[in-house]
């Protein structure tokens, strides 16, 4: 049965509000520098096992836990010396660690999907601050939209996808960075990209003072590895440079399109945009081409997402 989803205002009562919610085992979608998550108590087995109903998300997909701090995520699994240099570095902001789990950690079980490691992350928006602090513990959150649809970079996406099936968006307009957390595995000496994301891998290549492995993704081990996700409903077709019969045209750079990421060739800016875009581009109800985009830096994520949404479904 459907249920009133609220929109909450960003201030001090509707931060109130969404962490009493929360605390009562209630779905509430809250903004974050990278998407908008789909926040539930991270202890709390119903609460999340919401979330997967919420989504349509299979069971097999685990969640990111956010916290307010590093010393919070020090309670759930072993920490490292490679964890301290890139949560000192990095944290708050768009970097999620994959670290094992302490033996009496206190998360349910459905949030890691079984494995023996969770993934954390200390998100840097303010309204995201203020709610884990109001609320005072862990909130899993995979990105507010349905199960392997174009993520959520403004509470009307959010609406759009799961009105009605969980109870309010803390809106607080749309998500600067727009693309998910960078993932790094770091449950053996050589640390691992498990997803690319917000952060540059060469950033947290120079902090460890080291090369990063990059997963060959053979099973499912972290969020973000789904090889069908972030679609649209709409075909995508990659690496064009014009449209075809009745597509439209994603755009980066100087070129006529429908829609341009980055007019100038800016990858930051081409990141912020690319969902929101998407989600434009989609409600043409039209085949979607996207132009090539530079697998560099924060293009390393961007061609993450555009191939997982255009893979076959």
């Amino acid at each position: 049965m459907d249920i009133k989803t609220c929109r909450l205002a960003a201030d001090a009562a509707g931060v109130a509000d969404a962490a009493g919610l929360l605390t009562a085992g209630e779905l509430v979608s809250f903004p974050t520098e990278t998407v908008y998550g789909l926040g539930a108590d991270a202890r709390n087995n119903l609460a999340v096992a919401g979330i997967y109903a919420a989504k349509g998300r299979p069971s097999f997909n685990p969640l990111i836990v956010h916290l307010a701090g590093k010393q919070d995520a020090q309670s759930y699994v072993q920490w490292s010396d490679m964890a301290e240099i890139l949560a000192t570095a990095f944290w708050p902001g768009p970097l999620t660690l994959v670290l094992p789990l302490k033996v009496d950690h206190g998360l349910s079980s459905l949030v890691t999907a079984g494995l023996d490691t969770v993934a954390l992350r200390v998100p840097a928006h303010p309204a995201a601050q203020a709610l884990l602090g109001a609320f005072g513990g862990p909130v899993a959150a995979p990105s507010a939209n349905p199960s392997g649809r174009i993520s959520p970079t403004t509470a009307d996406h959010v609406l759009a996808g799961l009105a009605g099936k969980i109870a309010a968006v803390l809106d607080d307009g749309p998500c600067q960075v727009g693309l998910e957390s960078t993932i790094i595995g770091l449950g053996s000496n050589r640390p691992t990209v498990l997803r690319a994301g917000g952060l540059p891998q060469e950033a947290v290549a120079a902090a460890l003072g080291q090369p990063l492995k990059q997963s060959g993704e053979t099973g499912i081990t972290s969020p973000g590895q789904m090889a069908s996700h972030y679609a649209p409903g709409a075909a995508v077709r990659l690496n064009a440079t014009t449209a075809q019969n009745d597509e439209v045209l994603l755009g980066f750079g100087q070129m006529q399109c429908d829609l341009n990421l980055s007019p100038s060739g800016d990858l930051v800016e081409a990141a912020a945009n690319l969902f929101d875009h998407l989600h434009r581009l989609d409600a043409m109800a039209r085949p979607i081409a996207v132009a090539p985009i530079p697998d560099h830096g924060l293009g390393r994520a961007i061609n993450d997402r555009l191939c997982r949404a255009a893979a076959p479904r």
